[in-house]
């Protein structure tokens, strides 16, 4: 009878196996995770953890991509790295060596929110000024929005009883998903010095960055600030849509507050 012994290996040994099988297998990995521990080296090196609900992973971003990337990135924020794994064989912990950083989520929509916002002020969009005063006593308001929904019930409601003689016209768009920033470009262009609308009232409801991001087109920015009226955004649940809320005036959170603005003076 034959008896196989395995060979012995020494710790260095061991941990020398593990980075070459490691290195040799994940290398040009994609990770998701959220950012945590971050430290930011007077080298220029980041350090981070990487982590999710079940597990985590060390970091390390040297200087020389770190100077490549765009994207910045704190404690937080939901990214999805590339790399390769390593181990420091010393003592026998692996890291991911990350090449890139790219922002996940909202924090991608964020970080495109701030170049778009960047832009606009840049060509003086977001002056007070631009903002027509809204009328003391409105006769025709139009309502861009969804048809249904609890914010639009809400608006509807507040209308009919602050300002009972107002005539209401509904352009209903989609206000989620692919096609809700065209249509709620469109409803903004139709209206023209001639439509004999007093004010647009521009009302949704709550959710996501990713959710409300039909609000941050650039061309319904633009939209609203060439319309001929005065626009109100209404924010049925108060989260702003910055690009909407620094071309349009926001109202607060419930209808009756934004009705508030619009209605006669005693």
């Amino acid at each position: 009878m034959r008896t196989s012994v395995a060979a012995i290996l020494s710790v260095s040994s061991l941990n020398e196996l593990a980075k070459q099988l490691l290195e040799a297998n994940l290398s040009g990995i994609r990770v998701s995770g959220e950012v945590r521990s971050l430290v930011n080296a007077a080298s220029g090196h980041r350090y981070f953890t990487l982590k999710d609900a079940g597990a985590e992973v060390r970091c390390a971003l040297f200087r020389a991509q770190a100077l490549r990337i765009k994207a910045d990135f704190v404690n937080g924020d939901a990214v999805v790295v590339s790399g390769s794994i390593s181990l420091y064989a010393p003592r026998g912990d692996y890291q991911l060596i990350v090449s890139t950083v790219e922002l996940a989520g909202d924090g991608q929509l964020a970080a495109l929110f701030e170049a778009l916002k960047k832009k606009l002020f840049a060509e003086g969009l977001f002056d007070a000024a631009r903002k027509r005063p809204l009328p003391a006593l409105p006769q025709h308001i139009v309502v861009i929005s969804s048809a249904v929904g609890a914010a639009i019930a809400d608006v509807i409601a507040v209308l009919e009883r602050r300002l009972p003689l107002a005539r209401i016209t509904l352009f209903a768009t989609a206000v989620q998903g692919e096609a809700a920033a065209a249509e709620l470009t469109r409803a903004v262009q139709r209206i023209t010095p001639k439509s004999g609308f007093d004010v647009a009232l521009i009302v949704r409801g709550g959710g996501s960055m990713s959710d409300l991001w039909a609000f941050n087109d650039e061309a319904l920015a633009r939209a609203i600030i060439h319309c001929p009226i005065p626009v109100v955004n209404i924010n049925h649940r108060y989260r702003p849509a910055p690009a909407l809320s620094s071309t349009a005036r926001t109202i607060s959170p419930r209808a009756g507050g934004a009705i508030k603005s619009a209605r006669p003076t005693a």
